[in-house]
């Protein structure tokens, strides 16, 4: 199995940068990312906390593919008990079209508890209802019949789609599962694609493999199946030519990172020595930051405890300039992505062909006695 590489753009940035032009350059990165063949970028949901602009992400993504001709657009998520399932079907299907079949629904519960506050929900009904508006969406996206069905939040009548998904029979959906494997099972249950989040700070992952087993066992108890394929990881990484450049690239914007969003606003009760946040970061496995070989060494990592998986995907946060950012993107698409897709098989072994044969093919110059 080899390994696709994508991206996923939770879209924070610093506060004291304007929002406009912020949300400008996340669309301009899809572009660059679009230009070194990435094959898919996902992008989040935010409605609070000051630092994540984009509330609607299906809205910024259609932005998106009006600008890129192949790489795929994710929501990464849409925060199911904030929407009527029957909304995201339809906004999702429209993306579809207009992405030409390039849209993928990225599903989650909604991880801000002041977003959900501010809806009238009960943190401890996020999952349920998350659970409620999955089955609807499956059944309304990939079934035939009118869907009928009614819970405490919402209610469908007869419901179904005039216009069908672009995609045949539909596009990618994918289940967010950070911090426990109740996002796995889920996946399990219905027979989706998995959507996994590593390196969030101040929190003990659970192993990759124990993740994919709850995923698989789900899966069997309910009659579907489920493949590694279509799992996707995100880890925050950044790349350079050199380790030591790659720390100094992240370390401001890291530093800053840690301070006014981890600690002073979610508030998380996390410990980095001060100067040394990107150093700490990798030690810890929170990100993967360094030069081309340590990148593949911690992918290759990542791969062996898991079991294996189908798409990389890099939080990209705004810790090191724009021109250091898009540069990290260049080299994993020049040096990290061929290490992990075969590209370069053939390429090896036409040298090395050439290399070993090289006296056997090389003509004998004109007057040489035989």
């Amino acid at each position: 199995m080899t390994l696709s590489f994508g991206a996923f753009l939770p879209s924070f940035h610093t506060l004291g940068e304007n929002p406009t032009t912020a949300l400008w350059r996340d669309l301009e990165l899809i572009e660059w990312l679009d230009t070194l063949g990435f094959d898919e970028v996902w992008v989040g949901e935010q409605h609070s906390g000051g630092w994540g602009l984009i509330s609607s992400p299906e809205v910024f993504l259609a932005a998106a593919a009006e600008r890129t001709r192949r790489i795929r657009l994710g929501t990464g998520v849409v925060s199911l008990p904030y929407h009527h399932p029957l909304s995201v079907a339809e906004r999702m299907v429209q993306l579809d079209h207009q992405s030409r079949g390039r849209a993928m629904l990225g599903m989650g519960s909604g991880a801000s508890p002041l977003d959900a506050d501010a809806r009238g929900i009960s943190p401890r009904d996020q999952g349920r209802m998350m659970a409620e508006s999955v089955d609807v969406l499956v059944r309304l996206l990939t079934g035939k019949e009118p869907v009928t069905h009614m819970t405490d939040w919402f209610e469908l009548r007869d419901a179904a789609l005039q216009l069908r998904p672009y995609s045949t029979p539909c596009f990618d959906m994918a289940i967010a599962a950070s911090g426990s494997d109740r996002g796995m099972r889920l996946a399990g249950r219905y027979g989706l694609s998995s959507l996994t989040s590593i390196g969030r700070p101040g929190a003990a992952d659970p192993p990759l493999a124990d993740l994919w087993q709850a995923a698989e066992g789900e899966a069997h108890r309910h009659g579907t199946t489920v493949d590694r394929s279509a799992w996707r990881v995100s880890i925050a990484a950044h790349v350079a030519e050199t380790r030591q450049e790659a720390f100094a690239q992240v370390r401001p914007g890291m530093s800053r990172w840690f301070q006014e969003y981890i600690k002073d606003t979610a508030r998380v009760a996390v410990k980095l020595p001060a100067g040394r946040e990107a150093e700490a970061a990798v030690e810890s496995r929170i990100a993967i930051i360094g030069s081309v070989d340590d990148a593949v060494q911690a992918i290759e990592q990542l791969l062996k405890e898991s079991g294996g998986f189908g798409t990389l995907l890099v939080n990209t946060q705004d810790w090191a300039s724009r021109e250091h950012t898009k540069h990290s993107f260049e080299l994993l698409a020049r040096y990290v992505v061929p290490h992990f897709n075969a590209s370069l098989e053939g390429l090896r072994a036409s040298q090395r062909h050439v290399a070993e044969n090289i006296g056997r093919f090389s003509a004998k110059p004109q007057g040489s006695k035989t």
